[in-house]
């Protein structure tokens, strides 16, 4: 099978992903900045520089690049079409537009019955105020869009928290504010890769943060029935079927999923689970390509 990958040419997991396909697939990196479609009397076309998408037998997102509004929804588009003519997507389009919208994702997983953190989502400085009051004063402000812990910041500071609102208010962005969880220095990734799942606890004495890119330290664990419901679940409310679901046990034992990310790394993983990964993934591709062709 052809499986064309959207990813910077400079993506490890591209490069993984070309490793663990050696004799089995044929994997082909594209760039969503050359993704066009044509429009003629045989129908439309989408193409990724001399890529033609209907040549491949799935495509895999592994990279959502900044871009102005209009590059972010065509590129959405294209995939749409190209699922909706019968292709494969890995994950499909709608999917990576809830996942990638930290506020479109909390209100899915709560919508399905999934405990999340409290959250105002609001476009000035008085009414995150506000949020930060009924928050108890102590809240986490993240930018709607983004991953790997960059832009989060922790305010339970009045006057700093004030200041913070002000500044992205004037910016145009959107004030994201979630109430802080307290809790024992550690999250779990749950991934899904379909109906398979693997789990580990990142823990980090030195940032309240727990990412791996903010120095965490990961290790495999056994997740209860309960975690792996709630990941399959959250996983479900976005439509993505290949997930990294990020739970977070609050001190009083209580869990949040406080996070589903529509293009899960995998490094870390990989190496907490001494498992190829990448190889996981191609067959769940593969398998999803025979699926929609029976």
């Amino acid at each position: 099978m052809r499986f064309l990958v959207l990813a910077s040419p400079d993506s490890w997991y591209l490069r993984d992903l070309v490793r663990a396909s050696q004799g089995r697939y044929e994997v082909v990196p594209a760039a969503f900045s050359e993704v066009e479609a044509r429009l003629t009397s045989d129908g439309l076309d989408v193409f990724s520089g001399e890529h033609r998408l209907t040549d491949f037998d799935a495509v895999i997102v592994r990279t959502m690049p900044p871009g102005s509004l209009e590059q972010v929804v065509f590129r959405m588009d294209c995939l749409g079409r190209y699922e909706a003519a019968g292709g494969v997507v890995i994950n499909p389009a709608r999917a990576i537009e809830a996942a990638v919208d930290k506020f479109l994702t909390s209100a899915k997983l709560q919508a399905a019955g999934i405990a999340t953190p409290r959250t105002y989502a609001c476009q000035t400085a008085d009414q995150a105020m506000a949020a930060f009051d009924a928050l108890g004063g102590n809240v986490v402000l993240k930018p709607l869009f983004g991953s790997e812990g960059r832009g989060i910041t922790r305010l339970d500071d009045e006057a700093l928290a004030l200041r913070a609102f002000k500044m992205l208010a004037q910016l145009g962005a959107v004030l994201y504010v979630q109430e802080f969880i307290e809790h024992e220095g550690y999250d779990l990734r749950l991934m899904l890769i379909g109906d398979r799942l693997l789990a580990m606890r990142r823990r980090n004495p030195l940032d309240w943060r727990t990412n791996v890119s903010r120095g965490a330290t990961t290790e495999p664990f056994e997740p209860t029935a309960e975690m792996i419901a709630m990941a399959h679940q959250a996983a479900e409310s976005v439509g993505a079927p290949l997930a990294g679901v990020d739970l977070l046990p609050r001190r009083d034992g209580t869990l949040y999923c406080i996070e589903v990310n529509a293009v899960p790394g995998w490094k870390a993983l990989a190496k907490a689970h001494q498992t190829d990964v990448a190889r996981i993934v191609l067959d769940f591709v593969a398998e999803e390509v025979r699926r929609k062709r029976r």
